[in-house]
Order: C-alpha cells, then structure tokens, then sequence
C-alpha cells in the first residue's frame, strides 16, 4: 500500500516556516511548524506520526535542493 503526503506551505518568518499536510491536495487538516535554522519541525496537534514525518523529511530535502522552502509538494512511498 503507498503512503501519501501532500503539504502546503501557510506562513513563512524569519524564524519558522508552517504548513498544512494531509492525506488529500484537496484537504490538508493538519499543520506542522518547521525551525529554519535547525530545520527540526513540530505537529501543531501535538499527533507525531509517520504521516507527519514523511511531510518534514520532504519539506527539508526540497529545501535542501532549492534552498528556498518550497510552496508546495507531495511525498509518495
């Protein structure tokens, strides 16, 4: 069975940048918070699961790439 994320970027600072992620592009209900200079992130509902997991890793190698966080994206396994 394939894991898929799709995530959404809501809000960027010099300090954090969050975004909304789900199951659906359509319906991202849940959020996490990433620190920029240590680029760690945390589940706004407190929920760390692999979910949200697979949408930081994702986050973070895209913006490993580009060195811009990204606007957008979707991570499948």
């Amino acid at each position: 069975m394939a894991a898929l994320v799709y995530f959404r970027k809501i809000s960027e600072d010099a300090e954090t940048v969050r975004y909304a992620f789900g199951r659906d592009p359509e319906d991202l209900p849940r959020t996490l918070t990433l620190k920029k200079v240590t680029r760690t992130s945390s589940v706004d509902d407190g929920r760390l699961d692999h979910l949200s997991l697979k949408a930081s890793r994702k986050i973070n190698a895209l913006h490993s790439r580009s060195t811009h966080w990204p606007d957008r994206g979707m991570s499948a396994s």
